[in-house]
């Protein structure tokens, strides 16, 4: 019994140090098309990413307001401005964090958002981060009349 209790309470506090811990978000804050997915990390680059009828600073500002419009999910590097913002979305329960940067740049026929979406403990997220992305470019999608 009592090592149940031991390896509850280590289990409890794993958890809220998981929720409570300060991030560090530099390193979050990185073009996406120069960053490298790994597993649960989705990434739009390129060819892949999609081309908004629109400026590149109003498509970002357009998709911050979509993205915090989300429940648990802040601003914390760059700007419309800057042309790259990135956010971080935390799960309901545990707190985990999910880290997201979008970088747009004027392109021939509208500007083109690049996105990079990962857990911030590489694991496997259950696709939340795929889901979200999926649902924020279909807003942004609607707003821009596609």
């Amino acid at each position: 019994m009592r090592k149940l209790t031991l390896l509850l309470g280590f289990l409890v506090l794993a958890l809220v140090l998981a929720r409570l811990m300060p991030v560090d978000t530099e390193p979050f804050h990185v073009d996406p098309a120069a960053a490298e997915a790994r597993r649960s990390e989705v990434r739009m680059v390129g060819e892949d990413a999609p081309v908004y009828p629109a400026d590149a600073g109003a498509i970002l500002a357009e998709f911050s307001a979509i993205a915090l419009a989300d429940p648990r999910v802040s601003q914390v590097q760059g700007s419309a401005d800057e042309g790259m913002i990135t956010f971080v979305a935390r799960s309901l329960v545990f707190g985990f964090r999910d880290f997201i940067t979008v970088r747009a740049e004027d392109v021939s026929g509208g500007a083109r958002l690049s996105v990079f979406a990962r857990p911030r403990i590489n694991g496997y997220d259950w696709g939340v981060n795929a889901e979200r992305l999926d649902r924020w470019l279909g807003k942004l999608e609607q707003a821009f009349g596609q």
